[in-house]
């Protein structure tokens, strides 16, 4: 980043390569990491999938990039950084909350990468950068994956596992 760039606080880009044959049914994950058993998040909203079938993920210390899970539209981005929503191209609504209670960091360790809400969106297009390791020395950083609404379909989360940004996340 040049001088000219820092005064006029033009935002690095995030490249990330884009995701192939992702279809419009496909749910991916949000960025490489742990999917986790969502029963062992700290709040019980999430643990006991009181908002839809949820999984969830944790991801290393340092800076983590989260993208789009699926093909859609990003139907809600809240300024805070902390959570979206996509609804799918197939109709299946789809909610990413980055941490427990983080809602109360007021965007403090969390950069919105240029979308708006009401965006087209492809699975794998960056979202948010979250500093997990500034976030985590205060809440619990599991980011849930919740499907709000199944729209009649029936979807389950695969076991837990390591996974790669992409990697399909729905049986």
């Amino acid at each position: 980043m040049g001088l000219f760039d820092k005064l006029f606080k033009k935002e690095e880009e995030i490249n990330l390569p884009a995701l192939e044959n992702v279809s419009d049914d496909d749910i991916v994950a949000l960025a490489d990491g742990e999917l986790i058993d969502i029963s062992t998040v700290s709040d019980p909203v999430f643990a006991e999938q009181m908002m839809g079938k949820s999984t969830a993920f944790k991801y290393p210390e340092g800076k983590t990039v989260l993208c789009s899970p699926a093909n859609g539209t990003l139907a809600v981005l809240f300024p805070t950084g902390h959570a979206y929503g996509i609804m799918m191209n197939n109709g299946v609504e789809l909610l990413v909350h980055c941490g427990v209670d983080t809602v109360n960091a007021k965007g403090d360790g969390f950069k919105l990468l240029g979308k708006k809400q009401g965006d087209a969106v492809k699975a794998g297009d960056p979202i948010v950068e979250v500093d997990v390791a500034k976030l985590s020395k205060t809440y619990d950083m599991s980011t849930m994956l919740i499907i709000t609404n199944p729209n009649d379909k029936e979807l389950d989360f695969i076991e837990p596992q390591t996974v790669t940004r992409g990697q399909k996340v729905v049986k």
